[in-house]
């Protein structure tokens, strides 16, 4: 099965060796998004909730980028530098998404890249 290689500017360009998603099939693997301005490749200024709304935003473009949406998002993981976070994910998250939601993880971790609070990946399911 062939796979394919999808890339927007409308989110931030990979920092390292990876794609900003991949396509096999129907299915989609986003990439980890931390809250990068696309523009400027920096950390977007103010507090985490700014931070998780760019992350779905960052998300949002790579799945247009492949001819989806976030509704075609059927797996989220999430990423948190500080787990009291989470109830902040779900208020933001529920003005991304509408029910049924996606599967999803919501994991602690030490640290992610740049000094972020928050990462996200996905996997969507698109027809071809």
């Amino acid at each position: 099965m062939a796979k394919s290689i999808i890339k927007t500017d409308q989110a931030p360009a990979a920092i390292g060796t990876y794609s900003q998603a991949v396509k096999v099939g129907e299915t989609v693997y986003l990439s980890g998004q931390i809250p990068l301005v696309p523009e400027t490749l920096e950390l977007i200024s103010g507090n985490v909730e700014a931070q998780v709304r760019r992350v779905f935003e960052n998300l949002r473009a790579v799945a247009h980028a492949a001819n989806g949406s976030l509704a075609d998002v059927v797996k989220l993981n999430v990423f948190l530098v500080d787990l009291t976070h989470y109830p902040l994910v779900n208020q933001v998250m529920a003005e991304y998404f509408d029910a049924p939601y996606p599967a999803r993880a919501a994991i602690g971790v030490a640290a992610l890249p740049k000094g972020a609070a928050v990462e996200m990946d996905a996997v969507m399911v698109v027809d071809d």
